[in-house]
């Protein structure tokens, strides 16, 4: 059933008349240009916080057995 509608349109599409594209309010390429400018701000905002896991050094995490959810694979570091 869905095979049939699909090759239904598709036989639809290419009886039909060739309609005109709508217009665009500018150049196709000011649409690429502007989507890759926007992805680099993106990509240098992303980059900006590439540092700040060095920030502090690391310390251990201190195994609370009154967490709600303890972690069962402590090795060691509790009780």
């Amino acid at each position: 059933m869905l095979l049939q509608q699909i090759a239904t349109s598709i036989v639809a599409a290419g009886e039909a008349e060739h309609e005109e594209l709508a217009p665009l309010w500018a150049a196709p390429w000011v649409f690429g240009v502007s989507i890759f400018a926007i992805l680099l701000v993106l990509m240098f905002i992303t980059w900006s916080y590439s540092n700040v896991g060095n920030r502090h050094s690391a310390t251990d995490e201190h195994a609370d057995p009154h967490r709600q959810h303890p972690n069962k694979h402590d090795h060691g570091q509790g009780h």
